[in-house]
């Protein structure tokens, strides 16, 4: 697996961006964490006039082994059937990227079903029809994990070679929550069960079967010697979707793109990217606030401060699409926004 060269911005330009959102027609931090989402995109991109370009919205898909199990109020083909409702354009993500002037593409890492061949708007790196059941078994070999995370990378590179330069992060895969909370535990150690929800809507019975089942693969997992090291982590538990989701997140870093993280469980591959790179989280603007009470846990350990707070828990990066305008907003301003010497309004004494 090749190793991300991710660096940090210089912080030399750190001063004269912060005199320049000062410096605009309001008073000093009025414009709150939209200050903030300025500052941070012009570090990224080493400028005082940054620019987004060609935005792409990923939405990764793919099945887990566990979802047979029991961890998901819905059955698996779910998965499958919203991959053909995103590529038909129908899906909340569809409606809301077209709002938002996001290109969108689906990527099958995993999906237990066959799509019949190339298709608009779907990017083929199935690394197997989903992943082992993980009560039972890692779900992923090493192998499959560095290959998924290869792919990931991969896709993003392509992407920036085209000219894009900011990437929003979404996903699908029925059971996803319970492999989310899974990582999050593993790397916050926050206890499991407050790691726990109930994804796409388990009543309190099914609430505590998904609990006593991740109870029990964490269980095995310690039982064999399992650690908390980030990429372990992400094989024993984690969703093909999920460690694509990894491996294109780092190459997004390393080409110093900003990336869009969504909810819960694409905070669950940033938490495990930033793991690996700490220095990614530098290039992530953190968009919502999920409703699933682990996502509080991940927002933490990374000392994110999310832009929305909508009681969202939809997934599909929905999140990120809706929070993208006020990312624009925030380069518009400091591009646009006249400073009190352009516009000859005085400043405070």
């Amino acid at each position: 697996m090749h190793s991300f060269q991710i660096a940090t911005p210089d912080r030399g330009i750190a001063a004269q961006l912060q005199n320049k959102i000062d410096r605009k027609t309001k008073p000093l931090g009025a414009l709150g964490q939209l200050e903030a989402v300025a500052h941070k995109i012009g570090l990224i991109q080493q400028t005082l006039s940054p620019q987004l370009n060609r935005p792409q919205m990923l939405v990764f898909a793919g099945d887990h082994g566990a979802a047979k199990a029991g961890v998901s109020a819905y059955p698996q083909d779910v998965t499958w059937q919203m991959v053909e409702n995103f590529l038909a354009g129908g899906a909340a993500i569809n409606v809301f990227a077209r709002a938002n002037g996001l290109a969108l593409s689906v990527v099958d890492t995993g999906v237990a079903h066959d799509f019949g061949g190339p298709r608009e708007g779907l990017i083929d790196v199935k690394v197997a029809a989903g992943t082992a059941n993980y009560i039972e078994q890692p779900a992923m070999s090493v192998a499959q994990c560095a290959q998924a995370i290869e792919q990931g990378a991969g896709i993003v590179l392509g992407l920036a070679a085209l000219g894009c330069n900011v990437v929003g992060f979404g996903e699908m895969g029925i059971g996803n929550t319970a492999s989310a909370s899974l990582l999050t535990h593993c790397l916050t150690g926050t206890p499991l069960a407050e790691c726990i929800g109930r994804g796409t809507g388990l009543d309190d019975a099914g609430l505590l079967r998904k609990q006593a089942l991740l109870e029990q693969a964490l269980t095995r997992y310690r039982a064999a010697g399992g650690d908390n090291d980030a990429f372990k982590v992400l094989a024993e538990f984690g969703g093909f979707e999920i460690a694509t989701m990894v491996g294109a997140m780092l190459a997004a870093a390393e080409a110093k793109m900003v990336l869009l993280i969504d909810g819960f469980i694409v905070g669950s591959a940033a938490l495990v990217a930033s793991r690996l790179a700490p220095e990614l989280l530098d290039y992530c603007i953190f968009c919502h606030r999920s409703a699933e009470p682990g996502h509080a846990a991940q927002l933490a350990a990374m000392q994110a401060d999310p832009l929305l707070d909508h009681g969202l828990r939809l997934g599909e990066g929905t999140g990120a699409a809706l929070a993208y305008p006020l990312v624009r907003a925030a380069v518009a301003f400091l591009n646009e926004m006249a400073s009190f010497e352009s516009a000859g309004v005085s400043d405070k004494e």
